[in-house]
């Protein structure tokens, strides 16, 4: 099926790992996934009929393309037959340091020395990632956002060692797997998604605990303004639109204002102390009774479902024209 150059395969196997593939599938690439054990495979797979069912219930594709996908995912508990024929293996293992250092320790040791190892990271450091490897030009993050098959944006962290091949190879994956890959050109914390996303998040913090709006509010507030627009103008050309001198006005008095707390805030600690990490323990900011978790799972899913036939429709206008 695959007619891509590169031979890839996903070092991990769980709701990132199994996603990432389901991706590649999608875009006619062959993908060997690695899990750990029988157990870890067999939810793996659940996992992606799962997905292709609501993609064929949305009318993605039918079912003829959906065992195509299913064809072109290898699963397999065995390491290196997944990553020592590879060219390009992605890692999606547990967000731990050290467990990502030794395992990139590893391919390094076990793939050949042009094959790419790209971590899906959400924040932690590439250089350090790559730090105990003797080929470190050859490792890069690729972070891909959860859910990976409906998410466009992955992000492409150059590390301190990262060469321009590398970067090359992993833009020319993903945009073969009908990605919107980013360069994040310095090996920062969060990366630039999650940079910008705490940041509203800690000021929408800062207006809960001064009793400003209520939690519901300060959510209605980005889902019914930001949330609108940002799906058409990013940032910088939401300022270009408003006008620069309008903007610039208002941030030379704003800016101060607004929340540099540099910790947590009281009411999300207490909520970590008290064990109410949300939908998966039913308590977090929000009561999640198994119905309501359910409802708004379903209703995320449809929304970037939306999207992606949007983004469908508009790469079909492109190409017919």
């Amino acid at each position: 099926m695959s007619k891509n150059a590169e031979k890839l395969s996903i070092a991990g196997s769980g709701i990132m790992g199994h996603s990432i593939a389901l991706t590649a599938a999608w875009a006619g690439i062959d993908v060997t996934v690695w899990g750990t054990d029988k157990k870890d495979l067999e939810r793996a797979e659940s996992g992606v009929e799962s997905k292709l069912n609501v993609l064929v219930d949305y009318e993605l594709f039918d079912d003829h393309k959906k065992a195509e996908i299913q064809n072109a995912i290898t699963f397999t508990d065995s390491l290196e037959d997944c990553i020592s024929n590879s060219t390009f293996v992605i890692e999606a293992i547990p967000e731990n340091l050290e467990l990502k250092q030794d395992f990139f320790k590893k391919m390094d040791e076990v793939c050949e020395e042009d094959t790419i190892l790209a971590s899906n990271t959400s924040g932690l450091s590439a250089t350090e990632i790559a730090k105990y490897t003797k080929n470190p030009q050859r490792t890069v993050v690729t972070h891909f956002w959860l859910p990976a098959h409906l998410m466009p944006l992955v992000e492409v962290v150059r590390g301190d060692h990262t060469s321009d091949k590398t970067i090359d190879r992993a833009f020319s994956l993903l945009d073969q797997m009908n990605k919107k890959p980013i360069l994040v050109k310095k090996d920062v914390l969060g990366q630039v998604g999650n940079r910008l996303q705490y940041a509203i998040f800690r000021e929408a913090q800062y207006l809960l605990e001064n009793d400003i709006a209520s939690m519901e509010d300060i959510d209605a507030a980005i889902q019914y303004s930001l949330g609108r627009r940002f799906g058409v103008t990013g940032p910088f050309m939401t300022m270009d639109m408003g006008g620069l001198d309008t903007n610039s006005s208002i941030t030379s008095y704003l800016f101060e204002d607004l929340s540099d707390k540099k910790d947590i805030f009281p009411t999300m600690n207490n909520l970590v102390k008290e064990g109410r990490y949300g939908p998966k323990t039913g308590e977090g900011f929000y009561d999640w009774p198994a119905e309501h978790t359910s409802k708004m799972e379903y209703e995320r899913e449809k929304e970037l479902i939306r999207w992606i036939k949007e983004d469908m429709s508009k790469m079909q206008n492109i190409h017919g024209a």
